[in-house]
């Protein structure tokens, strides 16, 4: 089966997600993100050998619920859920270090 429509969903989930959030993973380790983005592919690929074209609700599925979930977490803590402000109480969210 063609292979296209499972890469395609990974990349732009990838490109439209960190464009969108990046600013919700600036003191991430760099290993950690892209570990995340390699176990998403990973596992795409893997269904897709299994199931066909129905490993596409794997990351349309991931990225709806890590979506709600991100909103929920910020509204109820206080933060912006797409500009990540006030940024000194997102950080203390995180447990990161913020220096001025």
């Amino acid at each position: 089966m063609d292979i296209v429509p499972e890469l395609l969903a990974v990349f732009l989930l990838q490109t439209v997600g960190t464009a969108v959030f990046a600013v919700f993973e600036v003191e991430t380790e760099s290993w950690r993100k892209m570990l995340k983005w390699v176990l998403l592919l990973a596992l795409t690929l893997g269904l897709h050998s299994l199931i066909g074209h129905w490993a596409l609700a794997l990351p349309l599925g991931l990225g709806t619920a890590g979506l709600c979930f991100h909103f929920w977490w910020c509204r109820r803590h206080g933060i912006h859920p797409l500009r990540a402000t006030p940024r000194r109480r997102y950080y203390e969210l995180r447990g990161w270090t913020w220096s001025e």
